[in-house]
């Protein structure tokens, strides 16, 4: 057996060339070759190579390539960031509202002498010098809001808290107080009503007649014109508004205001937010109810209309822009509309809206702390003024001497 092996393996040896094993060096190259390619094939084929982006975080994560940062700390670092860009928005916002609110007053001011300049122009044209008069520089201006039917309501005030005659320049002089009724015209001018008002100023003279047609739905009209007519002739810290059945005390409310005197944009009254009336027939119906939202709503908060006080910038304000101003149909809610977007200081002032006696500015009185003014909810105002205003004023009044 081992010869014939042997035997074989060498005439193939003889016959097959140098390779003992039967198969060329050519042919085994090729082999090898073509082994590799398709190796390489099979793998880019059927092993998806992972990503390297992602294996790189994954190791830094377990090596702590970035400090071993813990995932929630980072979370809450993304919350600190979201809620320090929350509070630049809300720094963006206020800067960008109180440049909206400088722009607004400085328009108005531009708009203030426009109208300035105009008057002039038509002052020189006419020959009339007016326009150079200085404006008297007083501390508050009071006008006691009154009708043609009202002459009995204005003499129970004559009689009571407001000063006459020498007294009352008096008060303008070394006070600086000025107190004024405020009323228009007729609907008819020179007729009747006009000729017994025009009586009447000549006796007491203690009115502003104001360029306006006299009527109950025209209040928040008449409001607006007293404002501007009030601030161009005379330069005042505040103005006040007061309804003619109304007890004030001078002394407590001259206090009272000279706490805000030097205050800017100052809105002073008895605050209230009460409902709008959207059914027509009732006492204070709004027509214009719809744009108070849902029924049942309730309107801002705004001064009631008995009396309050603004400051000197905000009547100026009302006077520039009295044309563009909307007037509902009750005359607080009105001038409380008007101050809407703007930077005021709302006060709510209770001292201004004691109830009359047997109530609260009585026994108010009584404790030496007199409240400023005083009047009847359920009637707007003080109930039967005429016949009541001089009793409120012997209980509730102020000692004339402090004053």
């Amino acid at each position: 057996m081992r010869l014939k092996v042997g035997s074989r393996m060498q005439r193939s040896g003889n016959n097959g060339g140098n390779v003992s094993s039967g198969f060329s060096t050519k042919l085994v190259s090729l082999f090898c070759i073509a082994s590799f390619c398709f190796g390489v094939f099979v793998v880019n084929r059927l092993w998806a190579v992972p990503d390297l982006v992602d294996t790189d975080k994954n190791i830094a994560a377990s090596t702590g390539k970035y400090g071993n940062i813990n995932p929630a700390i980072k979370c809450d670092h993304k919350k600190i960031d979201a809620s320090a860009n929350g509070d630049r928005r809300s720094h963006a916002i206020k800067t960008l509202d109180k440049t909206i609110y400088s722009l607004e007053m400085q328009l108005a001011a531009a708009r203030e002498a426009k109208a300035e300049n105009e008057k002039k122009a038509t002052d020189a044209k006419s020959g009339n010098n007016s326009s150079n008069y200085n404006a008297q520089k007083v501390f508050f201006v009071m006008g006691i809001i009154t009708a043609f039917s009202s002459r009995k309501r204005r003499d129970s005030i004559r009689e009571t808290w407001m000063p006459q005659a020498d007294a009352l320049k008096k008060l303008e002089k070394d006070k600086r107080i000025v107190i004024r009724f405020v009323i228009g015209h007729s609907a008819t001018p020179g007729g009747v009503l006009d000729r017994a008002l025009d009586a009447e100023e000549a006796e007491h003279k203690d009115f502003l007649r104001l360029n306006h047609v006299e009527g109950y739905h025209e209040l928040s009209s008449k409001t607006q014109i007293y404002f501007s007519t009030a601030v161009s002739k005379w330069d005042a810290d505040m103005y006040i508004k007061v309804d003619d059945d109304v007890h004030v005390n001078l002394g407590i409310l001259s206090s009272l205001l000279s706490r805000h005197q030097s205050k800017p944009r100052i809105y002073i009254g008895c605050m209230k937010s009460g409902p709008v009336l959207g059914h027509k027939g009732v006492k204070y119906h709004e027509p214009e109810y719809w744009k108070f939202g849902e029924e049942g709503n309730k309107y801002f908060r705004h001064a009631t209309g008995q009396i309050y006080a603004i400051s000197k910038d905000l009547a100026k304000y009302i006077s520039v822009n009295r044309d563009i101003l909307h007037r509902y149909a009750n005359e607080d809610v009105s001038l409380g509309s008007w101050f809407i977007g703007l930077d005021v200081d709302h006060i709510d002032e209770r001292s201004l809206c004691c109830g009359t006696p047997p109530e609260d500015c009585e026994w108010k009185a009584q404790a030496g702390n007199p409240c400023a003014a005083s009047f009847d909810w359920s009637c707007s105002g003080i109930c039967k003024s005429v016949e009541r205003m001089v009793q409120v004023h012997q209980l509730c009044g102020e000692d004339r001497d402090i004053f």
